[in-house]
């Protein structure tokens, strides 16, 4: 049976829940994403495919995946330090319920709130004082992810949408791609920086070796 390896693209199903409490707090699955009121209709559910070592998902899921094989489900758990991190004390703050009440909002334990582009949740109401946490909401906690390793992706266009999704951040809906003769022409609806289309080169010469060349261009609106 064949083994995954670093650089392997694979499409995989999985949920992932707290080893205490067992809540369930993601899936690639629709009816369990909905079960737990997880669903977001602007998701799109079903197998994803990822590249191993690019940390499309955790860093201790991406870890656990190596050496496992095709074809069959596996349950791993994930240490804080390779999920969301440790619980970082200095990222609690305390302030006034003042500060909610020109709001007009009302405090309670499980708020969350946006403050200066960071998400916090209240921790604590005590009289006027207010303790926020802008820890991840999963900072700290052991994490138990159920995987099933559906396949080897071994398709260059699915390889590269892979890349074209976690490397320049678009979505299928904002752009076309059109690969001829082991020529790759990218059309998109919004101008990639240069930055960031030097670096996507870079990840398909290392990681999809039949592109030769890679052509950037921009879609012109009416």
């Amino acid at each position: 049976m064949e083994k995954i390896k670093k650089g392997d693209f694979v499409e995989l199903e999985y949920t992932g829940k707290l080893k205490v409490g067992d809540k369930i707090f993601d899936s690639t699955d629709e009816e369990i994403a909905k079960e737990n009121n997880l669903h977001n209709k602007n998701m799109e559910y079903g197998p994803v495919t990822i590249c191993i070592g690019e940390y499309n998902v955790i860093k201790g899921l991406d870890h656990k995946l190596e050496g496992r094989e095709i074809g069959k489900e596996y349950e791993v758990d994930i240490e804080p330090e390779e999920g969301f991190g440790k619980k970082d004390p200095k990222l609690l703050r305390t302030v006034s319920r003042a500060l909610f009440q020109k709001q007009n909002m009302n405090p309670y334990p499980g708020l969350q709130i946006n403050a200066d582009g960071m998400v916090g949740t209240v921790r604590s109401v005590n009289g006027g004082r207010i303790i926020l946490d802008f820890n991840h909401p999963l900072a700290g906690r052991v994490l138990i992810y159920t995987v099933k390793v559906k396949s080897l992706v071994k398709d260059t266009e699915k390889q590269v949408k892979n890349l074209i999704k976690f490397g320049l951040f678009l979505n299928e809906s904002n752009f076309k791609m059109e690969i001829v003769e082991n020529n790759l022409k990218i059309t998109t609806k919004i101008k990639i920086p240069e930055p960031f289309e030097k670096r996507f080169k870079e990840k398909v010469k290392e990681l999809v070796p039949k592109i030769e060349k890679i052509t950037f261009l921009e879609e012109k609106t009416k």
